[in-house]
């Protein structure tokens, strides 16, 4: 539990770092905005086009834990948003609310983590399941947003409207330019490569101080906010972690390592990316900052014990 403890630590000092600076004026109220604006329109653009362009697709073809890892996020996805759209709940607060309970915390987490525990061999299924969580799922949830937020009534004009709000989304369009180039059997020059690396490295530090800042700015309590945070913390780690353990060991067959690989990924908390576009789209971010900070703190438990129970 003290080495899982030690690589979260650096997350919640970063989340600290935040709350104190908008608590003590360092930060204004501002600050929240525009710095998860830099996120979404530089550093994370940046990060996903780094990821995509280095990957090396023969080493990462990997069908049965693609499988796992894919069916397992995109079922917990779609449940919850189809439980969340059930009544009044608008469709992109509910797409937003199916990345609570299905976004992991594959990147940041995910890495340091499978390195320390399953050593070098879980370092291409832990690409694989940040591939599917921050480019397929986290493409998908967008869609889904920009479908909720249009007015148009007409199909064919609803399908242009969200298809040109998706080209211009830099979300989208990093990691699918990012994808060429392995794809052409390109490299980067390297000063692209050194720019990719630097300006990529600030989206998660910037993402957690804004969430810190989020959370610094006094609220009234709200008992359906907790309710439902409660919800989607359960979804993220329970359910998610079973359905792929189910997947990995009685569908799929994966070996010992793969299928530990899938469920310790699957268990993780839920990442930065759902408050990025609540607060890029200025949808209510309260239950989503929640679900990070208790989702994080409750794994600290929850995968101790998993890695606990499977040797």
């Amino acid at each position: 539990m003290l080495s899982t403890f030690l690589i979260v630590l650096p997350i919640f000092a970063l989340v600290l770092a935040g709350w104190i600076a908008r608590r003590t004026g360092v930060l204004g109220p501002n600050a929240t905005t525009e710095l998860n604006r830099f996120v979404v329109y530089l550093a994370l653009p940046a990060l996903l086009f780094d990821i995509t362009s280095h990957a090396h697709w023969s080493d990462l073809w990997q069908p049965g834990f693609i499988a796992v890892f894919g069916i397992s996020t995109l079922l917990v996805f779609v449940v919850t948003v189809a439980v969340r759209a059930r009544g009044p709940r608008h469709l992109a607060d509910a797409a937003i609310d199916g990345l609570n309970a299905g976004y992991a915390n594959t990147a940041y987490m995910g890495f340091p983590i499978t390195l320390a525990v399953l050593g070098h061999q879980a370092l291409a299924p832990t690409t694989i399941a940040s591939i599917i969580t921050v480019c397929v799922v986290f493409g998908i949830a967008i869609v889904l947003i920009e479908i909720g937020l249009q007015s148009e009534a007409r199909t064919l004009h609803l399908a242009m409207k969200v298809g040109r709000s998706l080209c211009r989304n830099p979300l989208l369009v990093a990691p699918a330019l990012g994808a060429l180039f392995p794809i052409a059997g390109v490299e980067l020059p390297v000063p692209a490569e050194s720019f990719l690396k630097m300006l990529g490295g600030a989206a998660s530090p910037c993402a957690l101080v804004a969430l810190g800042l989020f959370l610094a700015a006094k609220t009234e309590r709200d008992e359906s906010a907790t309710s439902a945070t409660a919800l989607l913390v359960g979804l993220k780690l329970v359910l998610h972690p079973v359905v792929a353990w189910v997947l990995a060991d009685m569908v799929f067959d994966l070996t010992p390592t793969l299928t530990r690989t899938a469920v310790l990924l699957a268990a993780l908390p839920t990442g930065t990316g759902p408050f990025m576009l609540a607060e890029f789209y200025a949808r209510e971010a309260a239950v989503t900052s929640r679900v990070i900070l208790v989702s994080t703190m409750i794994s600290i438990l929850t995968v101790s014990v998993y890695l606990a129970m499977s040797g």
